[in-house]
């Protein structure tokens, strides 16, 4: 979870970002409580009002946006009214041995099994993001990765491998968001001839709200107020499959369970041991939901974690954990797991949940600051964060192998490295590496851009041997570099490093203006 991001409930010495707020000291009277819920009925009204004004500029299918409006509606409503700490921390305990399965106690299936397994699944992708924060324009899952192939390449090619060699049915879903939808749909047709029944849905979009006024700053559906809509987080996924029809369809064709990761985790491919141990638990009932976890590392501190919270398991993530317990939670000893957002749902379960109504997502509130000044929060929610809502509901450890996530060209120097070798749309580490860890790797701001990132490396260096790598400042590197142990690379500003091809760096700090032409 972004640090920039707090939850709804957070409340300390005063502020909160709601109307319902204390000051240290002093009581509330009944008539400061009367007029704090006037001020929430107000909102909530004016709210509601611009919201039908709004629809009133639609063109086409009103009733499909007024029902994404009702989910925002119902949100701000809370937001509204939820007050108070999301967490006790003196409610958090430890988890049960049970809590969690450990993959490597998993049974196989059979050979003859698997196609059986195979058609009870829906593997669906998070597919809603820009590649923006990497320099490119467009939907991310288009950034070449690996042999030019991108993330939906790669994507689509391992689930027609697995079709293909278990002559199985197995489709690929896309939930894309508004600001990835077209462009997505026209790079779909370059699949029509692979053995994939590709869907696509479209997640909710919900308006930008004045953080002073608490109204839309969108003013109508159209392009003009494009800076008013984002789309509301990835908990956004169980109402907008469910109203796409895609949900109820797919239970009649008797699929049972969907597999859901971000597409830009390479690891997170279809685990037919995984899939076995759900359609076929022995002993006890099936998970409703199973989130793989895996050990949690110096690098993932921040990552959100499972716990035991009034008798359920829970996710915890940063955001809600008070100041004063934030190195407790960042603990590698005392918190040593964390969520890689590999979900396993069933559908008959998310059905339920949103008919009844029980399905409970604890709200984000993003503050964001628009190019003109503005400063506006967006209210999103968490897929994870629904595990609470299903019976039975357990992790399973899963080897870090599953957990291969680009976020960065930090991750991609890793991916495209000799470390991994692509089969069949997956990625394999390398048997040379001596040890399964990956390399930590931190590229400065020259790197940041896809572009800027290829240009600085005529080739992808060896990092079989590395275990650590910073680099910081104008810095490039020639063809042919192998790079291990820990190695340091410091540019100071108005410098610069230039690595020689052919240069081995093991265990090295280097630093200063170093230029080819000096050697």
């Amino acid at each position: 979870m972004r640090e920039n991001v707090h939850v709804i409930k957070m409340l300390t010495n005063g502020y909160n970002t709601g109307f319902t707020t204390f000051v240290k000291g002093h009581r509330r009277s009944a008539s400061d409580v009367e007029f704090k819920e006037k001020m929430r009925l107000d909102a909530k009204a004016a709210m509601n009002k611009e919201m039908q004004k709004i629809l009133n500029t639609v063109m086409g299918n009103k009733e499909h946006i007024q029902r994404e409006f009702d989910g925002f509606e119902q949100l701000f409503n809370r937001y509204l009214h939820e007050t108070g700490p999301s967490v006790d921390w003196e409610k958090i305990k430890l988890l049960r041995d049970d809590a969690v399965k450990t993959y490597k106690d998993l049974v196989a299936p059979k050979s003859d099994e698997i196609k059986q397994l195979l058609d009870k699944l829906v593997v669906v992708k998070l597919n809603g993001g820009l590649g923006t924060s990497m320099g490119c324009k467009g939907p991310k899952s288009v950034i070449s990765v690996r042999n030019e192939l991108t993330f939906l390449d790669m994507n689509v090619q391992q689930i027609e491998t697995l079709n293909r060699k278990y002559d199985a049915d197995v489709p690929l879903v896309l939930m894309n968001s508004f600001n990835t939808d077209e462009d997505t749909e026209k790079i779909l047709k370059k699949y029509n001839q692979v053995r994939v029944n590709i869907f696509t849905f479209t997640q909710s979009r919900y308006p930008r709200i004045n953080k002073e006024s608490l109204l839309p700053i969108a003013t109508n559906f159209g392009p003009e107020s494009a800076d008013g809509w984002y789309p509301p987080g990835h908990g956004d996924i169980y109402a907008s499959f469910y109203n796409s029809g895609l949900l109820e369809e797919f239970i009649k064709q008797g699929k049972e369970y969907m597999f859901v990761s971000n597409i830009d985790n390479l690891g997170a491919t279809v685990d037919i041991n995984i899939l076995k141990f759900l359609l076929n638990a022995e002993g006890c009932k099936s998970p409703e939901f199973l989130m793989e976890v895996t050990d949690k590392t110096r690098a993932d501190i921040k990552g959100g974690t499972l716990v035991d919270y009034d008798g359920k398991l829970r996710l915890l993530e940063i955001a809600q954990v008070p100041k004063d317990y934030v190195d407790e939670f960042k603990s590698v000893s005392k918190f040593k797991i964390f969520n890689t957002n590999n979900l396993w749902i069933n559908l008959q379960a998310i059905k339920r949940v949103l008919e009844e109504r029980t399905l409970h997502m604890e709200i984000i509130v993003n503050p964001k600051t628009l190019d003109n000044g503005l400063n506006v929060i967006q209210l999103e929610t968490a897929v994870g964060a629904a595990i609470k809502s299903f019976d039975g509901a357990m992790g399973i450890n899963v080897p870090r192998r599953r957990f291969l996530p680009v976020k960065t060209t930090s991750d991609l120097l890793i991916i495209m490295s000799n470390l991994y070798s692509l089969k069949a749309g997956s990625l394999e580490m390398n048997p040379k590496r001596s040890f399964p860890s990956v390399p930590l790797s931190k590229l400065g701001s020259h790197f940041t851009k896809v572009k800027d990132f290829l240009w600085r490396f005529a080739s992808i260096p060896d990092i079989l041997e590395l275990d650590h790598l910073t680099v910081s400042g104008d810095v490039t590197f020639g063809k042919n570099v192998t790079l291990k142990g820990t190695v340091i690379i410091i540019a100071n500003h108005g410098d610069r490093i230039d690595i020689p091809s052919g240069a081995i760096l093991e265990n090295k700090i280097v630093s200063g203006n170093l230029r080819i032409l000096d050697h």
